[in-house]
Protein backbone atom coordinates (compact mmCIF):
# COMPACT_ATOMS: atom_id res chain seq x y z
CA UNK A 1 0.00 0.00 0.00
CA UNK A 2 1.17 3.59 -0.36
CA UNK A 3 1.54 5.13 2.89
CA UNK A 4 2.32 9.07 3.97
CA UNK A 5 4.05 9.57 7.40
CA UNK A 6 3.91 12.99 8.60
CA UNK A 7 6.82 13.63 10.46
CA UNK A 8 8.46 10.46 9.11
CA UNK A 9 12.15 11.73 9.97
CA UNK A 10 11.40 11.84 13.84
CA UNK A 11 12.45 9.42 16.52
CA UNK A 12 9.34 6.96 15.80
CA UNK A 13 9.55 7.65 12.02
CA UNK A 14 13.50 6.34 12.21
CA UNK A 15 12.13 3.03 12.90
CA UNK A 16 8.79 3.51 11.17
CA UNK A 17 9.62 4.08 7.59
CA UNK A 18 12.27 0.79 7.32
CA UNK A 19 9.55 -1.41 8.92
CA UNK A 20 6.61 -0.75 6.42
CA UNK A 21 9.37 -0.36 3.62
CA UNK A 22 10.02 -4.12 4.30
CA UNK A 23 6.64 -4.99 5.21
CA UNK A 24 6.38 -4.34 1.16
CA UNK A 25 4.78 -0.67 1.06
CA UNK A 26 5.38 2.23 -1.06
CA UNK A 27 6.81 4.59 1.97
CA UNK A 28 6.33 8.84 1.53
CA UNK A 29 8.23 10.72 4.37
CA UNK A 30 6.93 14.23 5.02
CA UNK A 31 8.60 16.40 7.15
CA UNK A 32 10.54 20.04 7.55
CA UNK A 33 13.81 17.90 6.52
CA UNK A 34 15.34 20.29 9.14
CA UNK A 35 16.74 15.93 10.74
CA UNK A 36 17.85 12.56 9.46
CA UNK A 37 17.12 9.30 10.88
CA UNK A 38 18.89 8.66 13.99
CA UNK A 39 19.91 5.46 12.37
CA UNK A 40 21.05 4.55 9.45
CA UNK A 41 18.83 1.76 7.42
CA UNK A 42 19.45 0.60 3.77
CA UNK A 43 15.61 0.92 3.73
CA UNK A 44 15.55 4.64 3.29
CA UNK A 45 16.72 4.71 -0.11
CA UNK A 46 13.17 2.85 -1.01
CA UNK A 47 11.29 5.81 1.20
CA UNK A 48 10.57 8.46 -1.10
CA UNK A 49 10.88 12.44 0.99
CA UNK A 50 9.02 14.84 0.20
CA UNK A 51 9.60 18.49 2.10
CA UNK A 52 6.58 20.28 3.60
CA UNK A 53 5.40 22.18 6.91
CA UNK A 54 2.26 21.97 7.86
CA UNK A 55 2.74 25.20 9.93
CA UNK A 56 4.35 26.95 6.78
CA UNK A 57 2.82 30.98 6.10
CA UNK A 58 0.46 29.49 3.11
CA UNK A 59 0.27 26.14 3.83
CA UNK A 60 -1.77 25.65 6.97
CA UNK A 61 -5.25 25.71 5.17
CA UNK A 62 -4.02 23.58 2.42
CA UNK A 63 -1.78 21.14 4.17
CA UNK A 64 -4.20 18.34 3.60
CA UNK A 65 -5.28 19.10 0.01
CA UNK A 66 -1.53 18.37 -0.24
CA UNK A 67 -2.07 15.19 1.24
CA UNK A 68 -5.05 14.13 -0.32
CA UNK A 69 -3.07 15.21 -3.67
CA UNK A 70 -0.36 12.30 -3.11
CA UNK A 71 -2.83 9.49 -3.25
CA UNK A 72 -2.36 7.89 0.05
CA UNK A 73 -3.91 4.75 1.05
CA UNK A 74 -2.92 5.52 4.85
CA UNK A 75 -1.79 8.35 6.03
CA UNK A 76 0.14 8.44 9.76
CA UNK A 77 0.37 11.05 11.22
CA UNK A 78 2.87 12.21 14.01
CA UNK A 79 2.26 15.96 14.32
CA UNK A 80 -1.13 16.72 14.51
CA UNK A 81 -1.49 18.23 17.74
CA UNK A 82 -4.56 19.86 17.76
CA UNK A 83 -8.34 19.43 16.40
CA UNK A 84 -8.37 22.16 13.80
CA UNK A 85 -5.15 20.62 12.15
CA UNK A 86 -7.13 16.85 12.55
CA UNK A 87 -10.35 18.55 11.32
CA UNK A 88 -8.50 19.67 8.18
CA UNK A 89 -6.79 16.04 7.38
CA UNK A 90 -10.82 14.55 7.80
CA UNK A 91 -11.89 17.60 5.28
CA UNK A 92 -8.96 16.35 2.58
CA UNK A 93 -8.59 12.65 2.88
CA UNK A 94 -12.20 11.28 3.91
CA UNK A 95 -13.99 8.39 1.70
CA UNK A 96 -10.15 8.15 -0.12
CA UNK A 97 -8.23 6.85 2.15
CA UNK A 98 -8.53 2.90 4.10
CA UNK A 99 -6.91 4.48 7.24
CA UNK A 100 -6.07 7.25 9.12
CA UNK A 101 -3.34 6.72 12.07
CA UNK A 102 -3.10 9.42 14.64
CA UNK A 103 -0.02 9.92 17.10
CA UNK A 104 -1.41 10.27 20.24
CA UNK A 105 0.07 10.40 24.27
CA UNK A 106 -0.83 9.10 27.59
CA UNK A 107 -0.73 12.67 28.57
CA UNK A 108 -4.44 12.73 27.34
CA UNK A 109 -5.55 10.66 30.36
CA UNK A 110 -4.42 13.55 33.12
CA UNK A 111 -3.88 12.21 36.54
CA UNK A 112 -3.80 7.92 36.89
CA UNK A 113 -6.66 6.77 38.54
CA UNK A 114 -7.22 2.92 39.03
CA UNK A 115 -4.20 2.05 37.46
CA UNK A 116 -2.50 0.47 35.09
CA UNK A 117 -5.08 3.09 33.23
CA UNK A 118 -6.94 1.57 30.42
CA UNK A 119 -8.24 3.44 27.32
CA UNK A 120 -11.87 3.73 28.93
CA UNK A 121 -10.35 5.79 31.69
CA UNK A 122 -12.21 9.56 30.81
CA UNK A 123 -9.65 11.96 29.35
CA UNK A 124 -8.87 14.81 32.27
CA UNK A 125 -5.50 16.34 30.73
CA UNK A 126 -3.72 18.79 32.30
CA UNK A 127 -1.61 20.58 30.15
CA UNK A 128 -2.48 22.67 27.06
CA UNK A 129 -0.72 19.73 25.16
CA UNK A 130 -2.47 16.74 26.40
CA UNK A 131 -6.16 18.85 26.06
CA UNK A 132 -4.97 19.30 22.70
CA UNK A 133 -4.15 16.43 21.97
CA UNK A 134 -7.33 15.12 23.92
CA UNK A 135 -9.64 17.30 21.63
CA UNK A 136 -7.94 16.05 18.27
CA UNK A 137 -8.53 12.27 19.65
CA UNK A 138 -12.64 12.86 20.62
CA UNK A 139 -12.82 14.55 17.17
CA UNK A 140 -11.37 12.01 15.24
CA UNK A 141 -13.01 9.49 17.14
CA UNK A 142 -16.07 11.01 17.00
CA UNK A 143 -15.74 10.83 13.34
CA UNK A 144 -15.29 7.61 13.38
CA UNK A 145 -18.20 6.65 14.68
CA UNK A 146 -20.76 8.83 12.91
CA UNK A 147 -19.26 8.85 9.66
CA UNK A 148 -17.10 6.05 9.19
CA UNK A 149 -13.81 7.66 9.19
CA UNK A 150 -10.92 5.06 9.24
CA UNK A 151 -9.22 6.88 12.24
CA UNK A 152 -6.91 4.83 14.94
CA UNK A 153 -5.46 6.65 17.83
CA UNK A 154 -1.90 5.29 19.54
CA UNK A 155 -0.83 6.84 22.79
CA UNK A 156 3.35 6.00 23.43
CA UNK A 157 4.55 6.82 26.90
CA UNK A 158 8.04 8.60 27.53
CA UNK A 159 9.47 7.96 24.08
CA UNK A 160 12.77 6.83 24.24
CA UNK A 161 15.82 5.26 22.12
CA UNK A 162 19.26 6.02 20.16
CA UNK A 163 19.11 9.80 19.61
CA UNK A 164 17.18 11.13 22.72
CA UNK A 165 17.60 11.93 26.52
CA UNK A 166 15.30 9.65 28.48
CA UNK A 167 13.42 10.74 31.20
CA UNK A 168 15.66 10.57 34.00
CA UNK A 169 15.02 9.28 37.48
CA UNK A 170 14.05 12.58 38.77
CA UNK A 171 11.74 13.46 35.85
CA UNK A 172 13.27 15.68 33.50
CA UNK A 173 15.67 15.49 30.99
CA UNK A 174 19.11 17.16 32.75
CA UNK A 175 21.51 14.59 31.68
CA UNK A 176 23.60 15.21 34.99
CA UNK A 177 21.56 13.10 36.72
CA UNK A 178 22.97 9.65 34.91
CA UNK A 179 26.08 11.49 34.81
CA UNK A 180 25.66 11.08 38.72
CA UNK A 181 24.84 7.84 38.95
CA UNK A 182 27.78 6.90 36.96
CA UNK A 183 30.14 8.09 39.35
CA UNK A 184 28.42 7.04 42.47
CA UNK A 185 27.81 11.03 43.60
CA UNK A 186 24.30 12.02 45.53
CA UNK A 187 21.09 11.98 43.11
CA UNK A 188 18.04 14.10 44.70
CA UNK A 189 14.62 12.79 44.13
CA UNK A 190 11.71 14.46 44.92
CA UNK A 191 8.96 13.13 47.82
CA UNK A 192 9.78 9.38 48.23
CA UNK A 193 10.47 8.38 44.99
CA UNK A 194 7.48 6.50 44.41
CA UNK A 195 5.99 8.15 41.61
CA UNK A 196 6.04 6.72 38.28
CA UNK A 197 7.10 6.50 34.75
CA UNK A 198 6.01 5.26 31.92
CA UNK A 199 9.11 4.25 28.46
CA UNK A 200 8.38 2.91 25.46
CA UNK A 201 11.45 1.94 23.16
CA UNK A 202 10.83 4.27 19.71
CA UNK A 203 10.92 0.63 18.03
CA UNK A 204 8.29 -0.33 19.80
CA UNK A 205 5.78 2.66 18.76
CA UNK A 206 6.86 1.74 14.97
CA UNK A 207 6.03 -1.94 15.70
CA UNK A 208 2.52 -0.88 17.17
CA UNK A 209 1.84 1.79 14.12
CA UNK A 210 2.46 -1.53 11.78
CA UNK A 211 0.48 -3.63 13.57
CA UNK A 212 -2.38 -0.99 13.55
CA UNK A 213 -2.17 -1.35 9.81
CA UNK A 214 -1.87 -5.43 9.52
CA UNK A 215 -4.99 -5.43 12.13
CA UNK A 216 -6.62 -2.47 10.35
CA UNK A 217 -10.60 -4.20 10.93
CA UNK A 218 -10.03 -3.91 14.51
CA UNK A 219 -7.80 -0.89 14.97
CA UNK A 220 -10.79 1.60 13.55
CA UNK A 221 -12.26 3.61 15.70
CA UNK A 222 -10.04 2.59 18.60
CA UNK A 223 -7.27 3.96 20.24
CA UNK A 224 -4.60 2.32 22.10
CA UNK A 225 -2.13 2.64 25.10
CA UNK A 226 1.58 1.65 23.55
CA UNK A 227 4.29 1.77 26.33
CA UNK A 228 6.26 -1.05 27.90
CA UNK A 229 4.89 -3.90 29.78
CA UNK A 230 5.64 -2.10 33.03
CA UNK A 231 5.90 1.17 34.48
CA UNK A 232 8.68 2.14 37.11
CA UNK A 233 8.98 4.16 40.42
CA UNK A 234 11.44 7.08 40.32
CA UNK A 235 13.29 5.54 43.04
CA UNK A 236 13.12 1.77 41.03
CA UNK A 237 14.46 3.03 38.26
CA UNK A 238 17.90 5.04 39.80
CA UNK A 239 18.87 2.07 41.86
CA UNK A 240 18.20 -0.05 38.46
CA UNK A 241 20.43 1.94 36.59
CA UNK A 242 23.26 2.47 39.46
CA UNK A 243 23.05 -1.59 39.66
CA UNK A 244 23.87 -1.50 35.74
CA UNK A 245 26.61 1.25 36.08
CA UNK A 246 28.41 -0.92 38.97
CA UNK A 247 27.75 1.84 40.99
CA UNK A 248 25.52 2.01 44.43
CA UNK A 249 22.56 3.95 44.29
CA UNK A 250 23.55 7.26 46.75
CA UNK A 251 19.87 8.33 46.92
CA UNK A 252 18.04 11.63 49.20
CA UNK A 253 15.05 12.21 49.16
CA UNK A 254 13.51 15.71 49.85
CA UNK A 255 10.06 16.97 50.09
CA UNK A 256 8.41 18.96 46.77
CA UNK A 257 9.44 22.46 48.25
CA UNK A 258 13.17 21.62 49.14
CA UNK A 259 13.76 19.49 46.08
CA UNK A 260 12.78 22.22 43.50
CA UNK A 261 14.89 24.42 44.94
CA UNK A 262 18.45 22.61 43.85
CA UNK A 263 17.26 22.36 40.51
CA UNK A 264 16.03 24.86 37.32
CA UNK A 265 12.92 26.14 37.26
CA UNK A 266 12.84 24.48 34.00
CA UNK A 267 14.23 21.04 35.46
CA UNK A 268 11.60 21.97 38.27
CA UNK A 269 8.52 22.22 35.68
CA UNK A 270 9.36 18.99 33.79
CA UNK A 271 9.97 16.76 36.94
CA UNK A 272 6.37 18.51 38.51
CA UNK A 273 4.26 17.53 34.60
CA UNK A 274 5.88 14.00 35.37
CA UNK A 275 4.97 14.07 39.26
CA UNK A 276 1.48 14.82 38.80
CA UNK A 277 0.66 12.47 36.31
CA UNK A 278 2.51 9.44 37.54
CA UNK A 279 2.00 7.69 34.43
CA UNK A 280 1.27 3.36 34.63
CA UNK A 281 -0.56 2.14 31.37
CA UNK A 282 -2.26 -0.97 30.44
CA UNK A 283 -1.94 -2.42 27.17
CA UNK A 284 -3.96 -5.31 27.33
CA UNK A 285 -5.85 -3.57 24.75
CA UNK A 286 -3.16 -3.52 21.96
CA UNK A 287 -1.88 -6.93 22.95
CA UNK A 288 -5.34 -8.60 22.50
CA UNK A 289 -6.69 -6.69 19.07
CA UNK A 290 -3.61 -5.56 17.42
CA UNK A 291 -0.61 -8.73 19.13
CA UNK A 292 0.85 -5.98 20.54
CA UNK A 293 4.45 -7.48 22.04
CA UNK A 294 7.07 -4.63 23.35
CA UNK A 295 10.65 -5.97 22.20
CA UNK A 296 12.08 -3.98 25.55
CA UNK A 297 11.29 -3.27 28.91
CA UNK A 298 11.62 0.55 30.33
CA UNK A 299 15.02 -0.37 31.13
CA UNK A 300 16.15 -2.20 28.05
CA UNK A 301 15.16 0.92 25.88
CA UNK A 302 16.17 3.33 28.58
CA UNK A 303 19.86 1.63 29.03
CA UNK A 304 20.16 1.43 25.05
CA UNK A 305 19.55 5.21 24.69
CA UNK A 306 22.34 5.65 27.08
CA UNK A 307 24.54 3.63 25.43
CA UNK A 308 23.90 5.42 21.67
CA UNK A 309 24.74 8.54 24.09
CA UNK A 310 27.67 7.59 25.41
CA UNK A 311 29.26 6.65 22.30
CA UNK A 312 28.16 9.89 20.77
CA UNK A 313 28.02 12.26 23.18
CA UNK A 314 29.65 10.87 25.96
CA UNK A 315 26.87 11.67 28.07
CA UNK A 316 27.72 10.00 31.06
CA UNK A 317 31.48 11.27 31.71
Amino acid sequence: MRIIIIGGTGHVGTFLAPRLVNAGHHVISVSRNERRPYIQNAAWHAVKEVKMDRNAPGQQDVFGKRIAEMDPDIVIDMICFNRKSAAQMVNALEGSIRQYLFCGTIWVYGRSVMIPTEEDQPRKPLSEYGKNKADAEAYLLGESKQNGFPATILHPGHIVGPGWKPVNPAGNLNPEVFKKLANGEQVLLPNLGMETLHHVHADDVAQAFELAISHASAAKGESFNIVSAKAMSMRGYAETIAEWLDKPANLKFLDWQTWKEYVSDEDAQITWDHLIHSPCCSIEKARRLLQYKPRYSSIAAIQEALEWQERNENLLK
